[in-house]
């Protein structure tokens, strides 16, 4: 570069969508290996996670050791994936959930209307109706619905225990995030602090105050990044439990904004390029076989039409308003060089 010439001040955008943690790290080291950099980093989900790892890692390892922690502490082996497909970081809250349990259980009103003597006597009846004065021959879909309605539904302990299934005081089926976990202790966050790291932004949603609440490693108008703004930002509701943080209940904000693109701008009106990293399009899901395929598909889905809708709206908003003159680009999950 001569000393005429200017250096480009470039962001990246790492979206979410947790298989995509191999797919960003591979992309990122495509882009080092061209020695192009970037100065601000803008995450969600799993891209946040990646983006972190990264930018603690050694100078000069910085592939190597974040492939390395997705590998050891993330995905696992593929073999013992295909039979038991959790990622290796998230746990059972074993004393969470069973001190939930013995509350539920220790809770009076929880056992009220679990016995409902005329809601019986009515399905008796209605089974009875049914074998007797029926003409027309039953079809599977007449089988299940009376088994659900006039069998199950009825029962006091099928009662109890659908009850305990929708109420016990769980958020979610795993946890990921413990205070002490050596998993974070071997992330070096205090070296996102240093002098001369790039600037990063990740977000989540803020359950407590209903609001986007972004985390970064630089001055003090956000939170501050830590392993725990890490955990909430990936905290997907359902399947991982809520991450407290300051005393307010966080999830995952991929949901609510997939790029930050608002306060990436705010903070850096100078930029010159943004470089958005997403591999997840709705036309990349195909007819679920499993249960794990369908589930995969519902969460991804919602992501993956938010990513590309976001690009799209951050496009012609700035198309519009013709308030920044800086170029996009857009690396997709295509054939080419980042396949």
């Amino acid at each position: 570069m001569s000393e005429n010439e200017k250096k480009l001040k470039r962001a990246i955008v790492l979206a979410g969508r947790g298989p995509a943690a191999g797919l960003h790290i591979g992309v990122l080291g495509y882009l080092k290996n061209l020695g192009i950099e970037f100065d601000v980093w803008a995450l969600s989900g799993i891209g946040a996670w990646v983006g972190i790892v990264y930018n603690q890692a050694d100078e000069g390892q910085e592939i190597e050791q974040t492939y390395k922690f997705f590998r050891d502490n993330v995905f696992g082996d593929d073999l013992a994936y295909e039979s038991f497909p959790i990622n290796v970081a998230s746990t059972l809250d074993w004393f969470g959930n069973a001190e939930a349990l013995a509350s539920f259980l220790l809770e009076p009103s929880n056992y009220r209307n679990l016995l409902l003597p005329k809601e019986i006597v009515k399905s008796i009846a209605h089974t009875m109706s049914l074998l007797l004065g029926s003409r027309r021959k039953w079809n599977e879909a007449d089988l299940y619905r009376w088994a659900l309605n006039d069998v199950i539904a009825v029962n006091p302990l099928a009662r109890l225990s659908m009850s305990m299934t929708h109420k016990l005081g769980i958020d979610g089926l795993f946890k990921i995030y413990y205070p002490d976990d050596a998993l974070f202790n071997s992330i070096r966050f205090e070296r996102l602090y240093e002098e001369g790291r790039p600037h990063l932004l990740h977000n989540a949603w803020n359950l407590s105050q209903q609001k986007l609440q972004l985390f970064s490693n630089k001055g003090d108008r956000y939170k501050q990044i830590s392993a725990a703004s890490m955990c909430a930002c990936s905290s997907l509701p359902y399947v991982e439990k809520s991450v407290e943080i300051e005393g307010d209940m966080y999830c995952t904000g991929i949901f609510v904004d997939t790029a930050n693109f608002k306060a990436l701008l705010a903070e850096h009106p100078d930029l010159d390029e943004i470089w958005i990293i997403r591999f997840s399009g709705a036309n990349r899901y195909r007819e679920p076989k499993t249960l794990h395929d369908s589930f995969g598909n519902f969460t991804q889905l919602h992501e993956a039409t938010l990513a590309e809708d976001d690009v799209k709206l951050f496009k012609f908003h700035l198309k519009r308003h013709n308030e920044w003159p800086g170029q996009i680009v857009e690396v997709k999950n295509s054939r080419g060089p980042f396949d």
